[in-house]
């Protein structure tokens, strides 16, 4: 039982690790809201759809990073946080390729898949 605590104890703080770095993110794209939208815009969506799509990453943020820390449904939490995160880095990291950027993101990818894949030791089942 005291390791299955440590376990816990653990997996929350990692989980807090791979959430903070989608928290840090929301702020910028709601007080920069109108070139966020621009920012997409430029990549050739048209700007209707680059509002909604701006929109449903802040939700995806929000709602992911909540229910992968303290939610029941953490697979629910990391599955929103990947559908944020996999078409950002092809919309724009993929072309022009930026290395870094794209590295960094399939790191937070393979951590968000380890969370989905970890899920029944996190919630005890």
């Amino acid at each position: 039982m005291r390791q299955l605590l440590g376990r816990k104890s653990i997996d929350f703080i990692a989980r807090v690790c791979l959430s903070a770095v989608f928290i840090v993110a929301i702020p910028p794209k709601i007080i920069n809201f109108s070139s966020g939208v621009d920012a997409i815009a430029r990549r050739g969506i048209p700007q209707p759809l680059a509002l909604f799509l701006l929109v449903a990453a802040i939700a995806c943020l929000v709602v992911g990073s909540a229910l992968l820390i303290f939610g029941k449904n953490q697979i629910l939490g990391a599955s929103l946080l990947l559908i944020f995160i996999v078409p950002t880095t092809i919309i724009f990291h993929l072309f022009p390729f930026q290395a870094k950027a794209v590295f960094m993101n399939l790191g937070l990818i393979g951590g968000l898949i380890l969370a989905l894949t970890r899920t029944s030791l996190i919630d005890g089942d």
